[in-house]
């Protein structure tokens, strides 16, 4: 077995090993779950490093010239490097049933296959073909406003991203921040405590939440603060292709 197809199954044998029940029940009650060493140090720092090779990517995006904060990100190009593609089908199939669940409560009528690869053809049928995996990157003063990663009519509700860095070492301040807007209500704010390896699947525009007077839709945005100080980089793992 080569060094690939070895690191693809040992991070499947990690994905299926992961308590999804609980990851459920968070996604469900904040809107947001925590996912602690998902991929080990090694591999962080070979995908951070991966950022100077321009060959990887599509496209390159300065968050100061579209007003999206400061620092900057690539989107990947196909095919996909390992181990993001394998990441890309691995944990879809497992929150695929959620969302589901989920538009099935807001009364949205889409409804998504239980493959990656068949949700990908509906995309590219529509016109959304380009990949958006991404890699950001920001040192100190940087930060990203609060947005939503959509890109199409074809949206798949949740996103996962990944820190690549290690807080305290490679960087001070960057916390990833959610916020959560409630009919009538003030916005919410929460922060996730990431480390090095950690991830955080969340909401990418909207989830259910059941009230007094039944079910209403909770739209989420996300972002990252301002680093005081040193570098930091993230995968960003979004399910639908772009436009």
């Amino acid at each position: 077995m080569n060094a690939r197809l070895s690191e693809a199954t040992a991070l499947a044998g990690r994905i299926d090993a992961l308590d999804w029940h609980a990851i459920e029940e968070a996604l469900n009650q904040e809107g947001w779950a925590q996912i602690n060493g998902l991929l080990d140090a090694e591999r962080c720092h070979a995908l951070a490093a991966g950022y100077a090779d321009a060959a990887q990517f599509r496209s390159r995006i300065v968050m100061a010239r579209y007003a999206f904060g400061r620092g900057e990100y690539q989107y990947y190009a196909y095919p996909l490097p390992e181990p993001i593609a394998s990441l890309r089908s691995l944990l879809y199939p497992r929150l695929a049933p959620l969302a589901n669940r989920w538009n099935e409560a807001m009364g949205v009528a889409a409804r998504y296959p239980a493959a990656h690869a068949d949700w990908l053809a509906r995309c590219h049928a529509a016109g959304q073909r380009r990949p958006t995996p991404l890699l950001l990157q920001y040192g100190p003063g940087d930060y990203n406003c609060l947005h939503q990663d959509l890109y199409g009519e074809l949206v798949f509700p949740l996103q996962v991203a990944i820190l690549l860095s290690e807080p305290g070492r490679d960087f001070e301040g960057g916390e990833f921040v959610l916020t959560e807007q409630r009919p009538r209500m003030q916005s919410r704010p929460m922060v996730v405590p990431l480390g090095q390896g950690d991830a955080v699947v969340f909401a990418v525009n909207q989830r259910p939440v059941q009230g007094t007077r039944g079910t209403y839709r909770v739209q989420l945005r996300h972002g990252v603060s301002k680093l005081r100080s040193g570098q930091r980089h993230t995968l960003g793992m979004i399910f639908h292709d772009a436009t």
